[in-house]
């Protein structure tokens, strides 16, 4: 029956990827809601995050009544500024190349909403530390592919692996946009079955330790 199937808020093809992952039975119904690309200076990011996860889910919930729908929102965060996604090649650029220079946090908030008799709600929000190689040609040959288009910070971990990204510290998920971790969390917690199958490949990044 369809309400023992959640929805996938998201018209993202890696987080559909991602829930896969989980054994989980879903729909996918992508979200009405328009991303707002300012976040009000007395908000945190983690807080941002999860509402705009939770807005996502929300405006699909109100079309489907008892069934749980899930949003995520992801971010980038480096020396205080947030890298959403870049509009033109040099904006990806600049982004790149503030990344390549300091430590970076990539932030995904994720939100499972249920409407019905009444209204249910499950969030969170995952942080992974990120550092990139400072190369330049390796950088610009990213940016001449145009993979940088639709993502946060202007990169994919899945697309660059350890080209651009030298290390992360926390959830390689988080960083390709649902941390795993924390949904099935969620997903238990809304007794919803999750069944962890076994992934695919996953980016060759190193995980373990800081930057010496």
């Amino acid at each position: 029956m369809t309400s023992n199937r959640i929805i996938l808020a998201s018209a993202s093809p890696r987080r559909r990827e991602l829930l896969a992952q989980l054994g989980v039975a879903f729909d996918v119904v992508p979200s009405p809601f328009a991303e707002l690309d300012r976040k009000p200076p007395a908000v945190a990011p983690e807080a941002w995050t999860q509402a705009l996860a939770y807005f996502k889910a929300r405006a699909v919930a109100e079309q489907h009544a008892d069934r749980w729908v899930l949003g995520a929102d992801t971010i980038v965060v480096c020396e205080g500024r947030m890298l959403g996604k870049a509009a033109t090649e040099s904006e990806a650029r600049e982004m790149l190349e503030l990344q390549a220079r300091c430590e970076s946090r990539v932030i995904t908030g994720v939100c499972l909403v249920r409407l019905g008799l009444r209204a249910e709600r499950l969030g969170g929000s995952d942080t992974t530390r990120v550092w990139m190689h400072d190369d330049a040609t390796v950088r610009e040959a990213y940016l001449a592919s145009g993979d940088w288009r639709g993502k946060a910070g202007a990169y994919g971990l899945q697309d660059v692996g350890d080209r651009l990204v030298a290390r992360v510290a926390g959830s390689p998920s988080n960083v390709v946009g649902l941390p795993l971790e924390l949904v099935a969390r969620l997903l238990r917690s809304a007794h919803v079955p999750v069944c962890p199958v076994t992934p695919g490949r996953p980016p060759s990044v190193p995980r373990a330790g800081l930057p010496g």
